[in-house]
């Protein structure tokens, strides 16, 4: 498969403009978070975050990665569970607090943030826009036109940063959540996100012409193959890349969305629960001692 897919190029396969943008945030933060000698400075541990961050979005938006989910389903899962559900995570704690607390501040943007961040309406939006992109016809409009892929996927992204902020926040006065209502919160976001990946797994057949022979995933491909490419190759379908048919591979494509998903989940799970738990069990007082208190 990986043969086959040279035949994009250079250009596709490792997105050389893109690897150029992610350098210029990497400078532009090290400029403005890094090389300060003030209390504004970012810690050490905020500059890991961000950093991992930065490569795990070349990773799943500028390397092979992303031109193999324009040719398989399972890819395209794959990208979106790191995209929405990891990387959002690592960037909002590697940006300093003084930066988020300016961001939530800012005369139109922060009442709507703070509006949008509460608990339930972070629920239903994220969840919801996630639903809607993987309607069949949304999601083969959005692979058809690229201005409309990137603003469909920016707004979701949007949403996976706000769905994450309750968990969180680093503004301490937003983080309001109890440990056990963070629980639920992650165990709902769980739940929510299970009809879209159920209707992927069980369907019978393909629902998505963008990874069909007859479909549009020439036109898809589009969307990171230049032009000039795309336009002198002779295709015949996705099946020259993937070693699964079709069916095969839309039903895997939601298992390995929902697994990945679950992973990511249970690391956050745990990372909550059990500081709350020692700490309670730290709370519970110690069993009298046998002391013999009469006095003869």
């Amino acid at each position: 498969m990986w043969q086959n897919m040279q035949i994009f190029g250079f250009r596709a396969l490792w997105s050389p403009y893109y690897v150029l943008f992610l350098l210029s945030l990497a400078a532009l933060y090290f400029l403005f978070f890094v090389n300060r000698k003030d209390n504004k400075k970012a810690e050490p541990i905020q500059i890991l975050y961000f950093y991992s961050g930065l490569i795990l979005l070349y990773i799943i938006k500028g390397s092979p990665v992303d031109l193999l989910s324009h040719i398989m389903f399972t890819a395209h899962m794959i990208q979106m569970a790191l995209y929405f559900l990891l990387f959002p995570i690592l960037i909002i704690k590697g940006i300093p607090v003084w930066v988020w607390r300016k961001v939530f501040n800012f005369t139109i943007i922060g009442p709507t943030l703070h509006l949008l961040t509460k608990p339930l309406i972070a629920l239903i939006l994220f969840n919801g826009l996630f639903s809607i992109y993987h309607i069949p016809v949304v999601f083969d409009y959005a692979k058809a036109n690229e201005l409309s892929h990137v603003l469909i996927t920016l707004a979701i992204l949007v949403a996976a940063f706000i769905v994450w902020w309750p968990i969180f926040s680093p503004i301490k006065e937003m983080d309001t959540m109890s440990p056990l209502l963070k629980l639920g919160y992650i165990a709902a976001n769980g739940i929510l996100i299970t009809p879209a990946c159920a209707l992927i797994i069980f369907a019978t057949t393909s629902v998505y012409s963008t990874y069909s022979a007859t479909g549009g995933w020439v036109q898809a491909l589009a969307l990171c193959v230049p032009g000039d490419v795309l336009s002198g190759l002779s295709l015949s379908g996705p099946e020259m890349f993937s070693p699964l048919g079709i069916l095969e591979d839309q039903q895997l494509g939601g298992i390995v969305m929902k697994i990945t998903q679950e992973i990511i989940y249970g690391v956050i799970l745990a990372r909550i629960f059990f500081p709350w738990f020692r700490s309670g069990a730290e709370k519970v007082d110690p069993l009298p001692t046998n002391q013999n208190t009469e006095q003869i």
